[in-house]
């Protein structure tokens, strides 16, 4: 590998929407994330409805037109 053109690759601590933080690797020191294996429906069992910008009403809406 040539030298001096790789970015930095060190510790980046994560950070989700739900409070939970963890450490992984990255180019980046900080990274935050909407959804991650704590809050995560398929991890949890549990359905989460996420809305992101009314998408799910917007379905909704155009369902009942037809």
């Amino acid at each position: 590998m040539k030298e001096g053109i790789h970015p930095k690759y060190g510790k980046a601590v994560v950070k989700c929407a739900c409070g939970e933080t963890f450490e992984t690797g990255s180019t980046k020191q900080n990274l935050s994330v909407d959804i991650c294996s704590k809050c995560h429906p398929f991890f949890t069992g549990r359905q989460k409805l996420v809305d992101t910008g009314g998408r799910v009403d917007k379905f909704k809406k155009r369902m009942e037109q037809k």
